[in-house]
């Protein structure tokens, strides 16, 4: 089997009035996002000095599992991602609409591969792997007739929702992630047991399968992103990061936590959203 290199570029987010006095240009696209995820010093911009964009490394922890998966299933995601197109690009938009980090995407490649017909042994089905129970409270239909669970954009906004509220619950993607698979409760045991909010140092209080989980999940992310995120750092990781940018440029203070937020009926732009596709930086206004 191939092991493929996972090159680092970095997904670059910084307040609208850096980018304006770094007289950046840049292609403006919309609609906007409800909070920043990503954020990077001024100077990341800059290209001049052959300087390496800013990017969100992976955790020491994880290499060694990422490593032994993506030279196991680096084929099988090629062929994952090159036959779900649309529905990556639907959960996507719909991620962004609820104001969720899109890269969540990923959850569904390591959840059932993509396939809204998976249905696991404990009555898990769809595309997020619902449970029954977990499905009816989120709102879904389950009946003899229809499974809503099996519908993609049905079961993707329920999906949010209930990432959107576990990430409430816990202000840490990675647990998140762990309760998503395992229950809020099991991830409080974890917690308990080893007196730290650190998903490195609570993974080995968790069921296997769900410490396995979250680091699929980082797998795959990085595998198609070629980068980390947010969604790929722990709480305390994100704030060292932030912490660790230069003070002049006040990104600590505008940091936002990752939750949706009620929209505005006059929103202000407080962020953007900096990409590379195709040699050009594209900026996405994010409220």
């Amino acid at each position: 089997m191939k092991t493929k290199q996972l090159k680092r570029f970095g997904l670059l987010c910084m307040p609208l009035a850096l980018l304006q006095q770094a007289g950046a240009t840049v292609a403006v696209q919309q609609p906007v996002l409800q909070q920043a995820a990503y954020v990077v010093p001024t100077d990341s911009l800059s290209t001049a000095n052959n300087e390496q964009p800013a990017f969100i490394p992976m955790h020491a922890s994880a290499k060694k599992f990422t490593a032994a998966y993506i030279d196991e299933h680096d084929e099988l995601l090629d062929k994952i991602k090159e036959q779900n197109n649309n529905s990556f690009q639907l959960i996507r938009k719909l991620f962004i609409k609820e104001g969720l980090p899109e890269e969540l995407v990923y959850m569904a490649v390591v959840e059932s591969k993509m396939k809204n017909t998976a249905t696991s042994y404990a009555g898990a089905a769809g595309i997020w792997q619902l449970m029954p129970a977990t499905a009816k409270t989120l709102g879904l239909k389950i009946t003899a007739a229809e499974d809503q669970r099996r519908n993609i954009y049905k079961s993707t906004a329920a999906a949010a929702k209930y990432l959107s509220n576990l990430y409430r619950e816990f202000d840490d993607w990675l647990l998140a992630i762990a309760a998503y698979n395992c229950g809020s409760g099991n991830v409080y045991k974890a917690i308990k047991h080893a007196g730290s909010r650190d998903f490195w140092k609570l993974q080995n209080f968790l069921p296997k399968e769900s410490r396995d989980h979250v680091k699929r999940f980082i797998a795959v992310h990085f595998y198609y992103e070629e980068k980390g995120s947010f969604v790929t750092m722990t709480k305390n990781e994100r704030i060292n990061y932030i912490a660790a940018l230069p003070k002049n440029t006040g990104a600590e203070d505008k940091e936002e936590k990752q939750t949706p937020a009620a929209p505005s009926s006059q929103p202000t732009v407080n962020w953007v959203l900096i990409a590379q596709r195709d040699g050009e930086l594209h900026l996405e206004l994010r409220k």
